[in-house]
């Protein structure tokens, strides 16, 4: 039911249509969703899409082929994008760090991270939903356009993250930036470069306190890749409709389980 809520709240005439007429991009966007939250390639998916189709609103028969195609459609990547927006709510405390995205289970990250050719840079919140999110192997510059697209009280980072202009983005946008620093690094920048870190030296441990609740982002991106397959696509765009697709799945069973608390 959430699928289907969030997605027919997207207006499809705003968004310009390329290529063959061809499906509803809302019931693609949708049979996306329930692939990846099955975890089931568009072979399998085919049937159990086709299975529940009326429960979240798929008007179409998909096959398998159509199910694959719609990777491809800049239509659905932007119903999806709408639909991420619409599941990040956040309790201001932000962190961000960046992960390499395996093509195999056999891979490990750590020593064979000059290989990895797909990264996930991301900012959550402390309850690890996501906020912000890209592909890209280029962490920091990432970070610098990721940082204006949330809202939040503070951001925590570790040491790659390491850069005065970021550090000036973060303050101007009214949060508060928790970077640790480099070996040897000096107090030559801005205010809020210098503010920063006589922070840290003059309240230590209340600044460690802060900065080490970013934590929550490597156990989001431990749990994150465990609980979903390798990305399977062969092109960067579909790797990011099939990547944002798990984010929003993410973010829904996160806000579904923080419901649950309350009641």
């Amino acid at each position: 039911d959430k699928i289907k809520i969030l997605v027919d709240t997207f207006d499809a005439r705003k968004t310009k249509s390329f290529g063959r007429p061809s499906t509803n991009p809302k019931d693609l966007a949708k049979a996306i969703l329930v692939a990846e939250l099955l975890s089931l390639p568009e072979r399998q998916a085919q049937g159990w899409v086709n299975l529940p189709a009326s429960k979240v609103g798929i008007n179409s028969f998909l096959d398998d082929r159509t199910i694959g195609r719609s990777y491809n459609r800049l239509e659905v990547l932007e119903i999806l994008k709408q639909v991420f927006e619409k599941t990040k709510t956040s309790n201001g405390k932000l962190m961000g760090d960046g992960t390499g995205l395996e093509t195999t289970r056999k891979q490990n990250y750590e020593t064979e991270k000059k290989k990895t050719e797909d990264y996930l840079v991301s900012i959550i919140d402390s309850r690890e939903i996501v906020q912000a999110f890209d592909m890209n192997n280029k962490e920091c510059p990432a970070m610098h356009y990721l940082v204006q697209e949330v809202k939040g009280t503070s951001l925590c980072l570790d040491a790659g993250f390491v850069d005065r202009e970021l550090t000036r983005k973060i303050t101007e946008l009214g949060i508060k930036p928790f970077i640790f620093p480099k070996k040897n690094l000096d107090l030559n920048g801005s205010i809020y470069w210098k503010n920063m870190f006589l922070e840290l030296f003059q309240n230590t441990q209340e600044w460690l306190k802060e900065y080490h609740q970013r934590s929550h982002t490597e156990s989001f991106h431990s749990s994150f890749k465990r609980k979903n397959k390798p990305l399977m696509k062969f092109n960067s765009f579909s790797k990011l409709v099939q990547l944002t697709a798990r984010i929003i799945i993410h973010n829904l069973r996160k806000q579904n389980y923080y419901s649950m608390l309350k009641n």
